[in-house]
């Protein structure tokens, strides 16, 4: 049985490492590929492009084409692709990358704060003074006061945290009540996430996009490694792992998008005590 669990676990924990490695570096690839296109349209183009791509390989699996019920996948969509992926590119814009991969990974408080809440996954006087001090750590580094951080930047980054801790608990709340295909509600919850982000881009940012190399290598690792894969291995390990565990297993992800950043871009390695490190 102990070797039993130790297999359940490993494999959906191996999930999370891998997603950590694809979309901490990403922070880096995005911050880049935002000097070659507009934010939105990025973020609608790095959504429907995998979306239409695990559409497409639905049938080629044997996987079940029909989409879910849409008073199920369409909030997940809006929350847990155009919410997440639009304020973060949003934020991407003017905010630092890892500044900005901080602040959105702020999603385990918030995850962990509504499973109290909406899934009655009740926390210890232990955790609430973890989020305590959480919260407090969050509040100085972006510190209003010292103006060392563009504040429009840091609220759509923990808008970008809110709405995807909002999709997960979501998923967690609903999705049981339907015997669905893993790969198939991913591949729609992207789609119509990705229409939303579309819709926004088209009334709010005027179309740029200067096709260089380097823009298309940007393009693929959104697409492929950090679009679709990324996406499976997260809803795999959320749905195989323990709420909490999934959520603060996740902070992976910003530890190696700030390392990336200041190794490649520059940016501070302690965001609020040391400058930034000379190019």
């Amino acid at each position: 049985m102990s070797i039993n669990v130790k297999s359940t676990f490993f494999k959906p924990f191996s999930a999370l490492v891998l997603l950590a490695l694809l979309w901490g570096y990403n922070w880096v690839v995005m911050k880049g590929g935002l000097e070659d296109i507009a934010a939105l349209w990025f973020g609608a183009i790095r959504t429907l492009v995998p979306a239409l791509l695990l559409l497409m390989l639905l049938p080629l699996l044997g996987r079940p084409i029909k989409p879910p019920p849409l008073s199920y996948v369409i909030p997940l969509g809006l929350l847990q692709t155009a919410g997440f992926v639009g304020f973060m590119m949003w934020a991407l814009r003017t905010g630092a990358a890892g500044e900005t991969a901080v602040i959105v990974f702020t999603m385990p408080l918030w995850l962990t704060l509504m499973a109290h809440v909406v899934l009655h996954e009740r926390l210890s006087r232990l955790q609430w003074l973890a989020l305590g001090i959480a919260g407090l750590g969050l509040f100085m580094m972006i510190a209003p006061w010292r103006g060392h951080l563009a504040m429009a930047s840091s609220i759509f980054a923990l808008l970008s945290g809110i709405t995807w801790a909002g999709g997960s608990i979501w998923q967690k709340r609903f999705g049981h009540r339907y015997r669905l295909d893993l790969l198939n509600v991913t591949a729609w919850q992207m789609l119509w996430g990705g229409l939303a982000i579309l819709l926004m881009a088209a009334l709010f940012e005027p179309w740029h996009l200067n096709a260089t190399p380097h823009l298309w290598w940007v393009l693929f690792y959104n697409i492929v490694p950090a679009g679709a894969l990324g996406w499976l291995l997260w809803i795999y390990a959320l749905h195989n792992l323990p709420t909490r565990v999934a959520g603060f297993g996740s902070l992976m992800i910003p530890t190696v998008g700030v390392l990336g950043a200041w190794l490649q871009l520059g940016e501070a390695l302690v965001l609020v005590l040391l400058p930034k490190r000379a190019k």
